[in-house]
């Protein structure tokens, strides 16, 4: 047993940052909350890719005197890497954008709080 929890580890690491995001998303009330919840959330998926992406004892797809070749089975797809270099800077736009946002929500409302906010929306 202590074999699989240690051969899955970062899989497991994965997993566990993604429950602790999705619990900040759905069960906080606080929305300064809700957004770090969803950074962690982002974060784990964009570690999973990496972690799927990575291939132990393989090199870079490049060709030159120093690098040996290993046939097409012994080099690391550079593709899930750059999307998740992409998906990195999509995500910090997103976490800059509704921070203004929860900015402005405070400056008008004086909270941040959800049932608060809807008493406010109410009235």
């Amino acid at each position: 047993m202590i074999e699989v929890i240690q051969g899955w580890f970062t899989y497991w690491m994965c997993f566990a940052l993604l429950t602790i995001g999705l619990y900040g998303v759905v069960c906080k009330r606080n929305l300064l909350k809700k957004v770090i919840g969803l950074t962690i959330f982002q974060s784990a998926i964009i570690l999973f890719f990496i972690i799927v992406a990575f291939k132990d004892g393989s090199t870079v797809p490049i060709q030159g005197e120093d690098v040996p070749d290993t046939g097409p089975l012994g080099y690391i797809n550079p593709l899930p890497h750059a999307l998740m270099l992409t998906a990195i800077v999509v995500g910090v736009a997103t976490v800059g954008v509704a921070l203004s946002l929860l900015l402005r929500v405070y400056e008008n409302f004086g909270t941040i709080d959800e049932p608060q906010l809807e008493e406010e929306l109410r009235k």
